[in-house]
């Protein structure tokens, strides 16, 4: 996670285009927030509203239910009042008659009268009388019950209910695995009571009111807002009377709307259950299409931004190239652009300065050239060559009394290398002279190494009298001892050879036997000295951290081309553990032209 936020910031501190993009999505945020809070406010006012109009809706069937729970329990306590039906059921007794079969005509009769003033919520009545077992029903006419568990279970309700009532499922298990529907036939909720309310020695005649179901089912059929949902009421016990669909419990998630109304009359519950997908159907759509303008807006930021980055940004990071290519030294540096705007304007401008400051840098380097040479000779010009030989003579002669040969010897070498480096103020001596400086300068490393190498001198005679820069080999003879024959304790060899390739060029070289050059620092060695060479620029004029590295090859190559030219070369080979050469060229021409001057 770091390195994501790590990331980002890195692009939106070093790219344009970036913080372009994140400009425009920061603009476009406050209105996404916006419309999305609208969205889901909008989600929720729905709700609220649907669960308003639901209450409602659910209160009124509710009213409805609890005016036919009482109207029920009038018809049951008028039915369980009446004297004429109670006393054709207590005048009958265990011994059944014809009369019996009338008295229960009559109260058949009288039932069915009930059945048909209360029709709309009243499916059937049942009375059972206990003495004869009788089932007297509305539904089916009169039945003799043989079950003992299920009379037992019939008189037991007559006493505990007392005077009150209570409501049974058609599903509520009576005995023998044999429920209270399938004994009463009826497949709706019950409401049961015992007979003869004002007889305290009443027997055990229980009076049965079954409601009817599809009348129940009706009510809240009309309520139902959609073919999903579902609309169920449970009694005081929270057992299911009806439903439109499957058990209540099973079907209640958090993807449902729940809305449940309790009736203060009956506490039986009336309660809908909808899928919030249909509720939120055209608000989805509408968070949908929302959703798809967001997208459409970001995209266009991103299309915007890039377009910004393009027209604005893009010429001015061309530009920056341009200038970092200039101040790393590329003179000939040129933006192109087909632009004729401001833009366009600046790059043109710029171009212009890079060419004039092109031709400013190249005369002041030949400025600079100019004041070394003469700064150069006029230091030579101050030393005093005969006090300086004097004292090198007066040094070679002490040791010659002391019987220090080896110190005789470099001070010789020493004073004759001076004597030939300030020769009259002489820029320019032949090879064959140069090497024979060279020499006493070889001679004195000789003597401090303990001769543990040789030198070879493998001079053209062609190329002897040739025009060369003074001490242009010195610094490359030094390398090769310093870095070749340093710590060779014998057999160090060292090759000085010229010849003069197709009569146009000058080849020198100086090849050593040392270890050679790693290729990680060859390659880099090889790569300074290319850059420095394409830049045309002396090594003076370099920073100060390149100047301290290289120093010889970098004063070598820096003099070669000012004074040869960009067509004098130096070149760097070496194989590790054989040995190194450097081999510069320089056109024969210019050689004469430089004696010249």
């Amino acid at each position: 996670m770091l390195a994501v936020i790590r990331w980002i910031r890195d692009r939106f501190s070093q790219h344009i285009q970036t913080r372009l993009t994140g400009y425009f999505l920061l603009i476009l945020l406050p209105l996404v927030i916006i419309s999305l809070f609208a969205v889901e406010r909008s989600r929720d006012i729905l709700y609220m509203q649907a669960v308003e109009r639901t209450k409602l809706a659910l209160s009124s069937a509710m009213n409805q239910f609890d005016l036919a729970l009482q109207n029920v329990e009038e018809i049951s306590t008028l039915i369980a009042g009446d004297l004429g039906i109670n006393e054709l059921l207590n005048k009958n007794n265990v011994n059944f008659s014809p009369q019996s079969i009338v008295d229960f005509s009559d109260i058949l009769e009288k039932l069915s009268n009930y059945v048909s003033v209360n029709r709309f919520f009243v499916s059937h009545i049942s009375v059972y009388h206990q003495a004869s077992n009788m089932f007297i029903s509305t539904h089916y006419g009169g039945k003799k019950l043989t079950s003992e568990t299920q009379q037992e279970w019939l008189v037991e309700a007559a006493r505990q209910n007392g005077t009150g009532v209570s409501y049974v499922m058609s599903d509520s298990p009576v005995a023998e695995g044999i429920t209270f529907g399938q004994m009463t036939n009826t497949d709706s909720i019950s409401l049961i009571r015992a007979m003869d309310l004002s007889n305290s020695e009443r027997q055990s005649n229980l009076l049965m009111v079954s409601f009817n179901k599809s009348r129940l089912l009706n009510i809240i059929k009309t309520l139902l807002p959609s073919e999903n949902s579902r609309i169920t009421l449970l009694n005081e016990k929270g057992e299911v009377v009806v439903e439109t669909g499957k058990v209540y419990e099973e079907h209640i998630s958090d993807k449902d709307m729940t809305v449940a109304i309790d009736s203060d009359y009956s506490a039986w519950r009336l309660a809908l259950v909808q899928p919030k997908s249909e509720l939120y159907k055209e608000t989805d759509q509408l968070r949908l299409f929302t959703v798809a303008i967001i997208g459409l807006s970001i995209l266009l930021a991103v299309i915007i931004s890039w377009l910004v980055y393009s027209g604005i940004a893009s010429p001015v990071l061309k530009l920056s190239r341009g200038m970092k290519r200039l101040s790393s030294g590329e003179l000939n540096i040129h933006v192109d652009t087909k632009r004729k705007d401001e833009f366009g304007f600046l790059i043109q401008s710029f171009n212009k300065m890079a060419v004039v400051q092109k031709h400013l840098i190249e005369d002041h380097y030949e400025q600079q050239l100019r004041l070394t040479t003469t700064e150069l000779k006029f230091l030579q010009s101050q030393i005093n060559p005969h006090f300086l030989y004097n004292t090198l003579d007066s040094i070679y002669w002490t040791a010659k009394n002391y019987d220090a040969d080896e110190i005789s010897e470099m001070v010789m070498n020493l004073s004759k290398f001076f004597r030939l480096s300030l020769n009259k103020g002489r820029q320019v001596f032949t090879i064959e002279e140069s090497i024979t400086h060279l020499h006493y300068y070889i001679r004195i490393q000789q003597l401090r190494f303990m001769d543990n190498f040789t030198v070879e001198y493998q001079i053209s005679d062609e190329s002897k009298g040739v025009p060369l820069l003074k001490l242009l080999l010195q610094p490359l003879v030094e390398n090769a001892i310093i870095h070749g024959m340093e710590g060779k304790s014998s057999g160090g060899n060292l090759i000085i050879s010229s010849r003069i390739d197709r009569g146009q060029t000058v080849i020198i070289s100086v090849q050593d036997n040392g270890p050679g050059i790693e290729e990680e620092r060859l390659s880099y060695i090889q790569h300074e000295l290319e850059m420095l060479g394409s830049r045309n620029m002396p090594a003076s004029t370099q920073d100060e951290e390149h100047v301290k590295d290289l120093f010889g090859l970098r004063n070598v190559l820096g003099r070669m081309k000012l004074y040869y030219g960009n067509e004098a070369h130096l070149t760097l080979h070496s194989v590790s553990g054989e040995g190194t050469t450097v081999t510069i060229s320089i056109p024969l021409d210019r050689c004469r032209e430089v004696n010249l001057a």
